[in-house]
């Protein structure tokens, strides 16, 4: 099946977070999509405990959010530096972007090899090479001077696109989830789709017998003017998450990802006999419905405008069917789309015995 592309009304875009849309809100003050199949319901975030079953298992991504833009100079030019993902041998895999007052919305292409940009606090970063012989978003860049880390915390910003309304504090973007690394890597984007967690959800959905599973991945940069896949990007798998998924699997219970990148780290982890294992390193799956899924049966993703490789992920969780009903669903009820927006889970289809259809049902 091929998945039509949806166009999101400019009205639709979630321009700030939830607890800043009006007194008496918080991050858990979004709505919840929820597709079973092509059977759609419609709930608050805070209904999800409600939603799941004692047995089931939520993979959460742990990885934190970077300051990850930061203003410089290449020449005589003004640029925005997206650093995007840390590399083995020290360096980083940036993107330049030329800035327009909202948001950092116009890629450039970097290069040529030798070109220099200069940062605050001393730092210069040159560019080598590009991430990949197909195109020259991304280079990799080597950076003297005052380490990127600690640059980032002082002068950086959190990315950010147009249809978001200002700035808003790092802490925004930093899930309930996130846990800090030592060497000051972290995500370039916001893992989203775990942003409307608090811990007072976390709390009652433990308290209804629903495991959690970490895993890490930290993310790079996306593309606001091309989809294409996403480039290699560290994982890890700890033994204990590793444990947990396969112990849901053998009991019965569902193994839900919170977000594309947690499906990404837990099936990169996973052999073609279905057992997660301990694994740290690079991955560069891409999950189609012809690769498929081996564990995750459920997902809970925020509503963006799709790139191919995304809606492809869903559609092998969830089949082309549900996710085309969903997103029909979600443009029909106004839905919120982006980083600070409304939410989609995706579950198997089930019909129990004696369970009706209320008024919140299409």
């Amino acid at each position: 099946m091929t998945l039509t592309p949806v166009r999101v009304p400019e009205e639709l875009s979630a321009r700030v977070p939830a607890e800043r849309r009006g007194p008496g809100r918080g991050r858990d003050s979004v709505r919840l999509l929820v597709s079973r199949g092509t059977r759609v319901t419609h709930h608050a975030f805070r209904e999800l405990p409600g939603l799941l079953r004692a047995g089931d298992l939520l993979v959460v991504n742990t990885s934190p959010t970077l300051a990850a833009a930061v203003d410089g100079e290449s020449g005589d030019a003004r640029v925005v530096v997206h650093f995007s993902t840390r590399g083995d041998d020290g360096r980083w895999a940036v993107e330049l972007r030329d800035p327009d007052g909202r948001g950092t919305t116009r890629a450039r292409a970097g290069g040529p090899a030798g070109t220099g940009v200069r940062l605050p606090g001393g730092v210069r970063l040159e560019l080598e090479e590009p991430l990949d012989a197909g195109g020259a978003r991304l280079w990799w860049a080597r950076a003297s001077g005052p380490g990127v880390p600690g640059m980032l915390r002082r002068h950086g910003r959190p990315i950010r696109y147009a249809y978001t309304e200002r700035d808003q504090p790092l802490s925004a973007y930093q899930t309930v989830f996130a846990l800090p690394s030592a060497d000051g890597s972290g995500s370039a984007e916001m893992p989203s789709a775990a942003r409307p967690f608090t811990a007072a959800t976390v709390a009652e959905l433990v308290s209804r017998g629903v495991q959690f599973a970490p895993v890490r991945l930290d993310t790079g940069v996306a593309s606001a003017e091309a989809h294409e896949p996403p480039y290699p990007e560290r994982f890890s798998v700890p033994a204990a998450s590793a444990r947990l998924v396969n112990a849901a699997r053998a009991g019965g219970g569902r193994v839900i990802a919170v977000g594309t990148t947690a499906v990404r780290a837990v099936e990169s982890a996973a052999g073609a006999d279905g057992v997660v294992r301990a694994r740290t390193g690079w991955t560069d799956l891409v999950v189609t419905p012809e690769r498929g899924v081996r564990v995750v049966e459920g997902l809970l993703t925020g509503l963006h405008e799709p790139a191919a490789s995304h809606l492809l992920m869903l559609e092998a969780v969830a089949g082309g069917a549900a996710v085309d009903r969903g997103y029909e669903a979600a443009l029909h009820g106004r839905y919120l789309w982006h980083e600070f927006g409304d939410v989609h889970l995706l579950l198997p289809a089930e019909t129990p015995h004696g369970e009706h259809c209320s008024s919140n049902c299409e």
